[in-house]
């Protein structure tokens, strides 16, 4: 497993200015379950280093949805894939954005509400905390990305999509 450091790179809306600063980090995850807890890890000294690093502060609550939504994606991916996952981390603005790339290219779908199920909750978890949630297919695989807030919202409220 090989982690690739924080990078800025100058990235202008139109793609002509270096106004907009993109923090981003890389991972390539292969092995049993303890890879999970890796990237949890990953995402925690990846928002740390960015907080310390370059000044953007970072709330408790995004640090710990972070790491749950890194842990229920990385674990889909590590379930239904086989063969290695990517995971991208990206600083876009006031959001961490958390990528994961696996070789399936069925989509996920959340399934209906069921209080009895046991398990199979994740992704449900990740679109109820998540500012965005974005399932696409590439040209071998998928990749999920969700985006968290970096801040909790200052009208008190959480930090997650509205309904």
């Amino acid at each position: 497993m090989e982690a690739v450091g924080v990078e800025s790179v100058p990235v202008g809306k139109d793609g002509t200015t270096l106004d907009e600063r993109v923090m981003k980090a890389t991972v390539a995850l292969e092995g049993g379950g303890a890879c999970i807890a890796h990237a949890r890890h990953l995402a925690a000294d990846f928002l740390a280093r960015v907080q310390a690093e370059q000044g953007l502060p970072v709330s408790q609550r995004a640090m710990d949805l972070t790491r749950l939504v890194v842990s229920e994606l990385v674990t889909n991916a590590r379930k239904y894939a086989p063969g290695p996952v990517l995971m991208d981390l990206r600083i876009v603005g006031d959001l961490v954005e958390v990528a994961v790339w696996d070789s399936d290219p069925v989509l996920p779908v959340a399934r209906a509400a069921d209080a009895g199920r046991v398990g199979q909750h994740g992704l449900e978890i990740v679109m109820a905390v998540a500012q965005g949630f974005e399932a696409r297919r590439e040209p071998v695989g998928k990749r999920v990305t969700a985006r968290i807030a970096l801040l909790d919202d200052p009208a008190g409220g959480f930090a997650g999509r509205r309904p």
